[in-house]
């Protein structure tokens, strides 16, 4: 079965960071978001991948095939004009249209979810978390009893239910579903001013065609500063990250969980709890909470917490909590 990767968006909900890097390239937990989605994927048994590239598309395509070329089967597919979710699923029909199923997972969140039973799943299915804020998300109503979904809509201005789509779809009839988006790419249906993938699924519903919803254990949207650093820390509290005792850096406490590169210099500093540090990077006389500071970055008399720090970024000086990008350098000291 093959899956479908949207990695197409400019991610401006994370900027700056998305300014010199693609949203889904973001570090978390020591790994970028893509990495741990294609890693989930490959334990679960799924070998055949199609990503839609776009904004910063050849950095995409490079981590992928540096890092997977010897694991996967990859084909990577530009969607140029970007016109949507649904519109980043037709520029793949021609790799789809001998398969009789497949799978979307949306590059820009993290999931945990039964994979086998999404797969194995006799109907076209969708990945349904609960939510207290409905109308920030694509939200679907279903039977409680039966999980059909019977409506989904994309950011609803009064929502009707609380169950968001996370980006997790299973297609069971692909010949229906690209007759469908083409219906829909035809009649110029738009919503929010772009070819939405739950106006297809509505047009399904409306046919007849069961969508059932399975409800996911863990969804990260990491689109935003705080739901990326929530990310990080339910992550790192995996049993591998909570004993760093392989780190022994000079004069400095780990409280963990923490995640630290390669060949980074750290002295004089306590790091932790909920800390990934990406390589080459050095921190001395720093107290860091909570965070995620970038590859090849130099911390220097720095209190952070709370905070994203790009790559190859310099701090200097007192700072409480902080959203910088890459290539950065901020000198607090006084003169």
């Amino acid at each position: 079965m093959k899956v479908i990767i949207p990695v197409a968006g400019a991610g401006t909900r994370l900027r700056p960071h998305t300014h010199t890097q693609p949203k889904v390239l973001v570090p978390v937990a020591g790994k970028p978001i893509l990495g741990h989605i294609i890693d989930y994927l490959i334990e679960g048994g799924i070998t055949d991948f199609v990503f839609i590239l776009g904004y910063l598309g050849d950095k995409i395509e490079e981590f992928v095939i540096n890092n997977y070329q010897h694991k996967i089967n990859i084909d990577c597919i530009e969607q140029e004009p970007r016109e949507g979710s649904a519109h980043a699923i037709w520029v793949a029909k021609d790799v789809l249209k001998e398969e009789e199923e497949f799978l979307i997972f949306f590059g820009d969140s993290i999931v945990n979810l039964d994979l086998k039973k999404i797969i194995e799943a006799e109907n076209t299915s969708v990945g349904v978390k609960k939510v207290n804020n409905p109308v920030r998300f694509g939200i679907a109503e279903a039977n409680h009893e039966t999980l059909q979904v019977l409506k989904v809509i994309e950011k609803p201005k009064i929502p009707k239910s609380n169950l968001a789509l996370v980006g997790v779809y299973k297609i069971k009839n692909t010949s229906l579903f690209f007759e469908t988006l083409a219906q829909l790419l035809d009649k110029n249906i738009k919503t929010n001013n772009e070819y939405q993938l739950t106006d297809v699924l509505m047009m399904l519903i409306e046919k007849g065609h069961f969508i059932q919803a399975i409800h996911v254990d863990n969804w990260f949207d990491c689109g935003r500063k705080e739901t990326l650093l929530e990310a990080n820390a339910i992550l790192l509290n995996n049993a591998k990250n909570k004993n760093p005792i392989q780190h022994q850096f000079k004069h400095t406490i780990l409280i963990p969980p923490v995640s630290i590169g390669e060949n980074c210099k750290i002295e004089n500093s306590i790091i932790g709890p909920n800390v990934a540090i990406g390589e080459n990077s050095v921190l001395k006389n720093t107290i860091v909470t909570h965070s995620i500071i970038g590859a090849y970055s130099a911390l220097e008399d720095v209190i952070l917490t709370a905070s994203v720090i790009g790559n190859d970024t310099s701090l200097t000086g007192l700072v409480q909590s902080l959203n910088v990008g890459d290539d950065t350098e901020l000198n607090f000291t006084k003169s």
